[in-house]
């Protein structure tokens, strides 16, 4: 039974059994490990893991491909291996598999931001997370202070994950084949002890606001928080613009701010 790559859901099958093998590689599934797929597809990485792991999950929003899935991996067999949750990704509960758990997953390019701020909600539940992404959000996500692709995705991120790109994937690795480059990415969540962040809805709003405008320096664009003396107090120059600031010092700007709304 054939399946057409759906526009909408962001398609794009991995077909290149070398790059499945690395993948597979990377991950190290072990048979007790509690893993959820996201957007298993045709199985290419699917059936690679449910060969090392005594049970798989998997969240899929296409009906043909989870028709597909029920037919090869039939639900009501209770020695199944594999567990189907219909939906989007993006509206799953996370917290009702059990803990810790390992996510993997081809994500869909069109909303591959909202799904990581999504997982990193569950942060406190999750062993470690693999990801093929679109390879400029993967640099974004990992990229230094002071350097172009850093910004609002990397500091967001960064503060509850340890981050690093493992592998490239070209367009020809995919059918049909993207338009860009992909890549592989680690996430595994920072111990609770290291994250460094109070009031996580007030340090959301500060590096959105100070990456709102990212060409202003931080006189201008934090102001409403903080004047030019304030953040003098920090050690943090206002010249600066917000590329140049490290986690740590977006951190010590919402800290100091949460402790005068709390002083």
């Amino acid at each position: 039974m054939s399946h057409h790559a759906k526009k909408r859901f962001g398609q794009n099958f991995l077909v290149d059994e070398q790059i499945v093998a690395d993948i597979i590689t990377a991950i190290r599934p072990e048979p007790a490990d509690n893993m959820v797929e996201i957007g298993p597809g045709l199985g290419a990485l699917t059936r690679p893991l449910l060969k090392r792991l005594n049970h798989l999950h998997v969240v899929e929003i296409d009906r043909d491909i989870i028709a597909r899935l029920e037919n090869d991996y039939p639900q009501d067999n209770p020695k199944s291996k594999l567990t189907i949750h219909a939906g989007d990704a993006l509206e799953f509960d996370f917290a009702t598999l059990p803990a810790p758990l390992r996510i993997v997953g081809n994500l869909p390019y069109n909303i591959s931001s909202p799904l990581l701020f999504h997982f990193a909600g569950y942060a406190e539940r999750i062993r470690d997370m693999h990801f093929m992404l679109q390879n400029e959000v993967v640099e974004r996500m990992v990229a230094e202070p002071s350097t172009p692709e850093y910004g609002r995705l990397s500091v967001m991120l960064q503060y509850r994950f340890f981050m690093e790109k493992l592998l490239d994937v070209p367009p020809e690795s995919f059918r049909p084949a993207p338009k860009v480059d992909s890549a592989i990415v680690r996430m595994i969540p920072l111990p609770a002890g290291e994250i460094a962040v109070r009031n996580e809805k007030l340090f959301a709003a500060i590096v959105r606001t100070a990456f709102g405008q990212r060409r202003k320096t931080l006189r201008n664009t934090l102001r409403g928080y903080l004047n030019e003396e304030g953040l003098a107090q920090l050690g943090i120059d206002a010249q600066l613009r917000a590329e140049n600031l490290s986690v740590t010092e977006f951190a010590s700007v919402a800290n100091h701010l949460d402790g005068r709304m709390h002083a």
